[in-house]
């Protein structure tokens, strides 16, 4: 992943609401860059969704399974 592209999913990670980044974390495939170690993107995501609180039993139940 190139500099820009990193930079893009930053911009785009910001611009997230909490329901956004919860719902990445439930239903993002596997191998999604977002939490792929290697890349800066993972540390990214996850401080900024831990900002928000994590994943709570509400929106959990808003998410639902499928």
């Amino acid at each position: 992943m190139i500099d820009q592209e990193i930079q893009d999913w930053k911009d785009k990670i910001d611009g997230m609401s909490h329901f956004e980044m919860c719902r990445y974390v439930r239903f993002a495939p596997c191998g999604h860059p977002l939490f792929d170690k290697t890349l800066p993107l993972a540390e990214y995501f996850r401080a900024k969704y831990e900002e928000y609180g994590g994943m709570t039993p509400a929106i959990s139940k808003e998410l639902g399974w499928g």
